[in-house]
């Protein structure tokens, strides 16, 4: 088995899946979801990172405005996954996955930084034949944060089907799901029900060598209203949309070290500030 095997799982870009700029799961990178089965139990830890200077931002008629201060971001995520499988389920693979996410900002004038909310939950696949994967993965959110700032407030869940395909020379995988989260409550103010969210991050990678896999990301992710449940209407202009592909390149070090380094730029939007990001990501195996 290579490294690529074991790139699987899911993760966030920001300490709130709901946030704008950072498309959920847009971390990812090629062979995500390329996943063995009938293994025996390993271990995976892996940390992504990535940074947004947003110099603009979309308006609600989708027009890229500059944006009043600009604002750069840092985001982290750490993870950790335990692979394993069941001999009463043969060839179906599972994995349970426990992330915590790290958040930095720097906005007109002030910063602050902190750990965002913890993700967990498992993952489970089959391969339909032996160059493809296909899987579903569930997990909640919680609300907290070591600030108020970077915590979402109310639990959500995110859920999404993932896929891979591989050939000779190049290799397709991705996820399409959505995020739904519990109504936002706080002392003395009004509560919110955030709207869902439906999301695709799509990879496309060509196998140049056996250390360097070039590939070409996309990115897509629509957003609904968020309603008032105190006082029983549509926030204005709180839905948002987002496109942003990408190109970026993928070193296989070692069969249990990869890093991963990729840049985005969004090309279309609604309500959100632009994408304007680099991501890296760094993978560990063993036993």
């Amino acid at each position: 088995m290579t490294l690529s095997l074991y790139g699987g799982g899911l993760l966030l870009a920001t300490p709130s899946p709901l946030q704008a700029a950072d498309i959920t799961l847009g971390i990812i990178g090629p062979h995500e979801y390329d996943l063995p089965v009938d293994y025996k139990p390993f271990n995976v830890l892996v940390q992504y990172g990535n940074g947004n200077a947003s110099g603009n931002t979309y308006t609600s008629s989708g027009q890229r405005v500059p944006a009043h201060g600009g604002s750069h971001t840092w985001s982290g995520l750490t993870k950790y996954v335990h692979f394993r499988t069941f001999d009463a389920l043969p060839h179906v693979g599972f994995a349970f996955e426990v992330i915590q996410s790290e958040s930095y900002t720097l906005a007109g004038g002030t910063s602050y930084g902190g750990l965002g909310g913890t993700i967990v939950g498992p993952a489970a696949w089959f391969k339909p034949n032996a160059h493809s994967t296909l899987g579903f993965q569930t997990f909640m959110q919680t609300p907290s944060g070591t600030r108020d700032s970077l915590a979402s407030g109310y639990w959500a869940n995110i859920s999404s089907i993932i896929f891979d395909y591989e050939w000779k020379h190049f290799s397709f995988d991705g996820d399409l799901g959505t995020v739904v989260g519990s109504t936002k409550h706080k002392t003395n103010e009004h509560s919110y029900s955030p709207g869902v969210v439906f999301y695709s991050n799509l990879r496309f990678s060509w196998k140049a060598t056996k250390l360097v896999e070039p590939f070409f990301a996309f990115d897509w992710q629509n957003v609904g209203g968020t309603y008032d449940q105190s006082a029983h209407y549509d926030v204005a202009n709180s839905s948002s949309r987002e496109i942003a592909p990408g190109l970026g390149v993928m070193f296989n070090i070692s069969r249990t070290v990869s890093f991963t380094a990729r840049y985005a730029h969004s090309i279309e939007g609604r309500n959100t500030p632009e994408t304007n990001a680099y991501y890296v990501k760094f993978l560990y195996l063993w036993p």
